[in-house]
């Protein structure tokens, strides 16, 4: 079963910056797109970020320009590097395949607030 360990979330002010991380149990490599997601209180959960295997990205229209997506295949990790953020990003945040793996990690919380 694939295992997916989404870390590094927390509590930050609004214009602070955090660098969430994903760990893999499997080779990403074999995945061609990689992704974050997050969902927000009484929301359904939503595409942020993706990344193919070649590097070309995309993002939702509510982070480009502050949200980055990165991936280590050798380490089988996929990061999240978040500036800027605001209040509206208070959200939990997981990482999957795109179109999503069956398992999902627990996420990690990810709290802007002043």
């Amino acid at each position: 079963q694939v295992q997916l360990v989404e870390s590094g979330g927390g509590l930050v002010q609004p214009g602070g910056s955090l660098r969430l991380s994903c760990a893999a149990s499997i080779r990403i490599a074999s995945i061609y797109v990689m992704a974050w997601y997050r969902q927000a209180p009484g929301k359904q959960r939503e595409l942020v970020a993706s990344i193919t295997n070649g590097g070309r990205t995309n993002y939702a229209d509510s982070v480009k320009g502050r949200f980055t997506i990165s991936r280590d295949n050798a380490k089988n990790t996929v990061y999240l590097q978040m500036n800027s953020l605001k209040p509206e990003d208070t959200a939990v945040f997981y990482c999957n395949a795109h179109p999503p793996l069956p398992s999902w990690g627990q996420g990690t919380q990810v709290t802007v607030s002043s």
